[in-house]
C-alpha cells in the first residue's frame, strides 16, 4: 500500500516537473540552463518512480 502512494505522489511530481520544464522551455529555449536543470530533475523523479517495486 505504501508503494502504490509512493508511485501516486511521484506521478503526480513527475507530472508537475514536465509541464514546469515545457513552459520554461518555451519561454526560453530548450538549452537553457533552467530548463536543462528542470529535465534533471524529472530524470531523478522518473528514476525513483522505475526503482519503486510494484
Amino acid at each position: 500500500m505504501k508503494i502504490l502512494i509512493l508511485k501516486i505522489i511521484l506521478k503526480i511530481r513527475i507530472e508537475v516537473k514536465r509541464k514546469q520544464m515545457y513552459k520554461k522551455a518555451k519561454d526560453l529555449g530548450f538549452t537553457h540552463p533552467e530548463v536543462v536543470n528542470y529535465s534533471q530533475e524529472l530524470d531523478e523523479l522518473l528514476n525513483k518512480y522505475s526503482s519503486t517495486v510494484d
